[in-house]
């Protein structure tokens, strides 16, 4: 396909005449088939909704074509419409349209359907086994049609993936407004989820899949890489011949080996599907795939007594791992889960006994049993691990919903008091007092050229602002600031781009605008193309999440979401190119709200004064409320923070003798 033929694809919108039907292509990961769950008139009503899309000529092909899209895979993903051309991020120069700010939010969306960046690409899903960009295909080429018409004064607003149109604005207003499943509270079940899918009124949108910011498991693996290194610290021990188990290897959870290699451990990840297994050791994610576990076991006991730096995936259960090394008496340092169990139910966790393709035949057919199955794997799973933290491993919960679902399931999970779990998520002990209190975070840049040269030339520029910013640094942030040079630095060598030329480094607010400052300057001198921003929503200052995000906020606020919503309110008017709020991400719907953003730096003074208003924002709007919760780093962050900008004024705690509250019990 030529430019132009691209082109003018992208900006034919819903095509005119049908295109021929596709074949469904066995080659790809798709997502498993949802379970059956509308009644009669409901698959009427989700028929209906699929075809207010097109004229009425085309109903009669479609009503029946949709009929059994739904039937047969649970929901209408219009695979008919799936462009033909090659779906990856192009330079951005090759998108069509009159504002480059809309080309970059092409760019993005194309880059998060890419087949090496996308879970289920054929169902616009980016990972998570749910995280949507759309819902359907229509909804795809209706989408890029209105950006490429777009001009830099009209605002898309994003209904859960459906473009409901073009809105009059003004420049300093974002280019897109996303939501994903802003569900009414009573109607955020896990059901309602599967329901109102189904009928094509929502989305699940994960964190940055339906916000366009994922950037493939790179996206997580310096999180991770800082989780794993600081968990080694906090038992005291050295990575080198230490022991690191988990499992998952799809979307995000795919950068825990490739995290731990970089830590400077053993990994050994269990991964029930064998395509994205696959997937993961072909990209270099992982070293070595084991599908026995005799021979696992040997391979790790090798790899302990040599110290190697090695990562492994276990093809199978993750249960059968942690009972065999029990067994065994294979000593692990470091446990974790990083599956998919905000999403249970529908593929995110697989239950032991059966095989994967069993399990996704009783998923669909037999949904009740599925899930009795599920949950006594989680009694089992819990079960094991209780066992091994018995004999001095480290257990932590990843804030997937494991132990959430584990107590759900009657798992002995839970603390002696009742009400806390047994086992601290990852960021009460670890990146919420030693990164988010403090405001570092998962910032992120994406080279627009598609140029390696334009990556390198940004990692240069990021480690330069970052090496002379930590020799004013004070002592509070010596470390994380010396852990991300290192990072940096060893960035290209570690090959962590998959997709678009896209990089990710924890920085805090100070850091971000200087480099994001210094990548300006950059462009505006012609020395590389356009980049867009954004971060992760796992952040500092854009998720409530009481199991993971906030879960180190003591103060009874956790389970509010204020801070979420006020983070998309200020962004969008402090300068996003594009802001997104969803329900849902990473931990179930109901559980979570999170928020994120894009930016385009383009070199001009506009660009300029953008990020330093709202690059500030985005990330002391989470120092304040961590402050207030009263934090003692977020304290330290934020006094700081005001005496570098005197129009910064936040309320400081008061902090009480907690003897005098214990006169008064």
């Amino acid at each position: 396909m030529t430019l132009n033929d691209f082109q003018n694809d992208i900006q034919s919108g819903i095509p005119v005449n049908l295109p021929p039907k596709k074949e469904y292509e066995l080659g790809i990961n798709h997502a498993p088939k949802r379970k059956e769950i509308l009644s009669a008139d409901e698959k009427v009503l989700a028929l209906k909704n699929a075809l207010r899309y097109f004229p009425q000529e085309h109903h009669g092909v479609l009503a029946k074509e949709f009929s059994d899209e739904l039937e047969t895979y649970g929901r209408i993903y219009m695979y008919r419409f799936r462009p033909d051309y090659r779906m990856y991020a192009r330079p951005i120069d090759e998108y069509p349209g009159k504002s480059m700010q809309a080309k970059a939010i092409m760019l993005m969306i194309q880059n998060n359907l890419d087949y090496a960046v996308a879970q289920h690409p054929h169902e616009l899903i980016t990972y998570g086994g749910n995280g949507a960009v759309f819902q359907n295909w229509i909804q795809y080429r209706l989408t890029m049609k209105y950006l490429s018409e777009m001009e830099d004064d009209q605002t898309l607003a994003m209904y859960s993936g459906h473009p409901m149109g073009l809105f009059p604005s003004h420049k300093d207003a974002p280019r897109v407004v996303v939501t994903n499943g802003m569900m009414i509270p009573n109607y955020s079940k896990p059901d309602d989820w599967e329901k109102f899918n189904a009928l094509g009124v929502t989305q699940y949108g994960q964190m940055t899949a339906g916000s366009f910011m994922y950037i493939g498991p790179q996206g997580i693996v310096h999180g991770t890489t800082i989780t794993v290194l600081n968990g080694f610290r906090k038992i005291k021990k050295s990575p080198a011949g230490s022991l690191f188990v988990t499992s998952g290897l799809g979307g995000m959870s795919g950068a825990q080996p490739k995290a731990g290699t970089i830590a400077g451990c053993i990994t050994v990840c269990a991964e029930v599907n064998p395509k994205i297994t696959k997937i993961r050791h072909e990209q270099g994610w992982i070293h070595e795939v084991i599908e026995d576990l005799d021979e696992l076991v040997s391979r790790v006991r090798k790899a302990q007594e040599l110290k190697e730096i090695v990562s492994v995936a276990y093809l199978g259960n993750i249960v059968d791992v942690w009972e065999k090394f029990d067994q065994e008496n294979v000593h692990i340092d470091l446990g974790s889960d990083q599956t998919s169990l905000h999403n249970p139910w529908a593929g995110g966790y697989y239950p032991t006994g059966i095989s994967f393709e069993e399990a996704n035949q009783l998923m669909a057919e037999n949904p009740e049993l599925f899930k009795i199955k599920v949950q006594d794997t989680l009694v089992k799973h819990a079960a094991t691990i209780n066992k091994h933290t018995a004999k001095g491993t480290y257990f932590f919960d990843y804030g997937n919903a494991f132990l959430l679902e584990a107590s759900r399931a009657g798992a002995e999970v839970m603390a002696e008091n009742g009400i806390d779990f047994r086992y601290p998520s990852y960021v009460q002990d670890i990146m919420g007092p030693m990164c988010f209190d403090y405001g570092f975070g998962p910032f992120r840049w994406v080279c627009t050229s598609g140029k390696p040269d334009d990556l390198q030339k940004t990692d240069d520029i990021a480690c330069a602002v970052l090496e002379k910013m930590k020799q004013e640094s004070p002592a509070e942030i010596q470390q994380q600031m010396a852990d991300n040079i290192q990072w940096i630095k060893g960035a290209r060598a570690n090959k962590l781009v998959v997709g678009s030329q896209a990089r990710i480094l924890y920085a805090d607010a100070e850091g971000r605008t200087k480099i994001a400052s210094a990548f300006n300057e950059a462009i505006k001198r012609g020395e590389i193309g356009p980049v867009v921003l954004g971060r992760d929503h796992h952040d500092v200052s854009g998720t409530d999440s009481p199991y993971r995000e906030t879960s180190n906020i003591y103060d009874g606020s956790r389970f509010t979401a204020d801070m979420a919503i006020q983070n998309v309110i200020g962004d969008s008017f402090r300068g996003a190119t594009w802001v997104s709020i969803h329900n849902g991400g990473g931990v179930g719907w109901g559980e979570v709200i999170n928020g994120g953003f894009g930016m385009l730096l383009d070199g001009s003074e506009d660009a300029s004064r953008k990020l330093k208003s709202m690059l500030h924002w985005d990330v002391n709007n989470g120092i304040a409320r961590r402050n207030w919760a009263r934090n003692e780093g977020a304290i330290f962050a934020i006094k700081r923070a005001m005496e570098q900008e005197p129009k910064l004024k936040v309320t400081i705690p008061e902090l009480v003798d907690e003897e005098l509250l214990k006169s008064l019990k």
